[in-house]
């Protein structure tokens, strides 16, 4: 077990970063699911996010994470990935592949530190990625960022003005349900994801910057920047199947989102304008 003082840094940790605003109204209330299997580290980092107004519940195996995280709705999934059972890859895929309209914002907490750790881990739908041993402060911040994508169920009067639903083409969006229509059918995203399809469908046809969507989607420049957009923006396609297509890359710039899709071999359907090198 990890010794008391440990214990009373982390929680004044977690205390500091509440006092410099680091803590919200909605991540007081946040429902945190900590998948992890040294029983140390569960009882260090359940006692700072209980000091930093988190609910928190915890699991020690992959099939009490899927468990817990189908009965209780979790806001935020801290996973690791090298559990007795279950990879850690394999939870967040199941995770993903749920039916369940609410998703959970995952973050990956794991040892395994190399590039392509990362991109896989964001390819199966990992919002962000932390690699031990991380500071309680560093894991506080990424996890309030993560939660400004969601909306606020707490606003009232002061609550930003409806965005309503958009329509280009197949895809039909309704932000303040935050559903996602493709044909009529309804497919399930997470909140990063509705975050970066909205950002591009706020002025369709624009190109949209990989920076200013970082900046933007993610709040801050992740350690992968490049490789962490390119790797969301393929499985947002993936997900929107035939309308996956009117996400069109401009290589060299960044993203853009137009009512036609691109055919395979890079070859836009009739009507829609090419995709353009960055000059």
């Amino acid at each position: 077990m990890l010794s008391q003082t440990t214990r009373e840094t982390d929680a004044k940790l977690a205390s500091d970063a509440h006092n410099h605003g680091v803590k919200t109204a909605r991540s007081r209330k946040a429902r945190v699911l900590l998948v992890e299997d040294e029983e140390d580290l569960v009882s260090s980092l359940s006692y700072s996010l209980h000091a930093a107004g988190y609910q928190v519940s915890s699991a020690l195996d992959g099939t009490t994470a899927l468990r817990l995280a189908t009965e209780q709705s979790p806001d935020i999934v801290l996973l690791d990935l090298m559990l007795p059972d279950i990879s850690g890859l394999d939870v967040c895929r199941r995770i993903r592949a749920s039916s369940q309209s609410h998703q959970p914002i995952v973050i990956m907490v794991t040892a395994r530190g190399e590039e392509v750790d990362r991109v896989v881990g964001f390819e199966v739908g990992a919002d962000d990625y932390l690699v031990k041993p991380f500071s309680v402060r560093e894991l506080l911040l990424r996890m309030e960022a993560r939660q400004r994508a969601l909306p606020d169920e707490n606003d009232s009067a002061s609550a930003a003005p409806s965005k309503g639903r958009i329509t280009i083409g197949r895809l039909d969006v309704d932000a303040d349900c935050h559903q996602v229509f493709v044909g009529g059918n309804e497919i399930h995203v997470s909140a990063l994801e509705m975050r970066l399809l909205m950002h591009l469908l706020e002025v369709p046809g624009k190109v949209r910057y990989r920076r200013e969507l970082l900046t933007e989607v993610w709040g801050y420049h992740p350690e992968v920047s490049s490789r962490t957009l390119d790797t969301h923006v393929k499985r947002l396609r993936q997900k929107l199947a035939d309308a996956g297509g009117y996400i069109h890359t401009v290589r060299g710039v960044g993203y853009r989102i137009v009512a036609q899709a691109v055919a395979k071999g890079g070859r836009p359907s009739a009507g829609t304008d090419h995709d353009q090198p960055a000059r």
